[in-house]
């Protein structure tokens, strides 16, 4: 049994942000932008599911959504793997979370900006050493002018040196936390022991503090997250070994460019069916397999009813 528990896991991120409101605030206050004055004093949770208006759109799952005592809304993700969908996503909830601040009667000048805090084990911009990367509404012209009401914050952790943010200590801390903290871990080095914060959201890593079913949930999430990443790489190189073909018969940089575009987009759908597929094998709910997959109730219905397995004969209704 490891003395650690990995906390960019679903069920250890969900037990440290989302049930501790004083150490998800330590963390906001330390990874967002924002000016002294505007640090937050106290928040609330907030229902982490976003039911949509309309049964046809989108059911969205976030991992933590909470407010602060001003008003302001924070929905922080942890993301695994990184996929074309996921920047959408972001701004699909965060619109929705600011759109849903007024009922019909209210007044614009009511809204409250909306934060969101996205932090990637994965690399998503490959052109930047940078791994902080913060988004607002600006004149694009002369960027110092803003529309206030929605920010975007992506921190990509295999990118992060905690050499680096030496003015942001804490910021420093949380990010090495996230980034170092797995099973592999025996000794815990001094400056995050000594951290108050840090220490409790370690005491909430250890495997001591979870039951048997979570445990068994914990190593589920792992084994999706693995199947997910195998299946994304035989479709890249499905996607390049389709592009060289095609490249060869129509010329070779025109056809390997279009040949890897779509060898890679028929690669992700095959990839998507197949992590659909092995999760409802291995018993995931429909709500694990959107959380997993960003993909909307109904099409994940859709590839059940194309793809009939087993559980067909037993009336598999989740």
């Amino acid at each position: 049994m490891p003395r650690y528990l990995d906390p960019k896991n679903d069920l250890t991120f969900k037990r440290i942000f989302g049930e501790h409101p004083d150490l998800l605030k330590s963390f906001l206050n330390a990874l967002m932008p924002l000016e002294e004055h505007q640090r937050i004093e106290s928040l609330e949770y907030l229902p982490a599911e976003q039911v949509p208006d309309n049964p046809a759109k989108k059911n969205s799952i976030v991992d933590v959504r909470c407010r602060d005592n001003t008003g302001r809304q924070f929905i922080v993700e942890m993301q695994m793997l990184w996929n074309s969908a996921f920047s959408n996503r972001m701004v699909f909830n965060t619109s929705k979370a600011y759109v849903r601040q007024l009922d019909k009667n209210e007044h614009f000048h009511l809204l409250q900006p909306v934060y969101a805090l996205a932090i990637l084990d994965d690399i998503f911009d490959h052109k930047t050493e940078a791994f902080y990367h913060h988004y607002r509404i600006v004149n694009f012209h002369n960027s110092d002018e803003v529309i206030e009401g929605l920010e975007f914050v992506l921190v990509e952790l295999p990118k992060f040196r905690a050499e680096t943010w030496t003015d942001r200590r804490m910021a420093a801390l949380w990010l090495r936390f996230l980034k170092e903290v797995d099973e592999g871990w025996n000794v815990v080095p001094d400056d995050l022991k000594s951290n108050a914060e840090i220490s409790r959201a370690l005491d909430l890593c250890e495997p001591g503090a979870y039951t048997d079913a979570e445990l068994y949930a914990y190593d589920k999430y792992w084994d999706a997250i693995r199947v997910e990443n195998t299946l994304i790489a035989e479709g890249e190189i499905q996607g390049r070994t389709k592009g060289r073909a095609e490249g060869r018969a129509e010329g070779r940089a025109e056809g390997m460019a279009e040949g890897r575009a779509e060898g890679r987009a028929e690669g992700e759908a095959k990839s998507l069916v197949n992590i659909v597929t092995n999760c409802r094998r291995n018993g995931f709910s429909i709500e694990q397999i959107q959380a997993i997959t960003g993909l909307a109730e109904e099409d994940i219905r859709e590839i059940f009813r194309s793809h009939p397995g087993k559980d067909e004969q037993s009336g598999y209704t989740n």
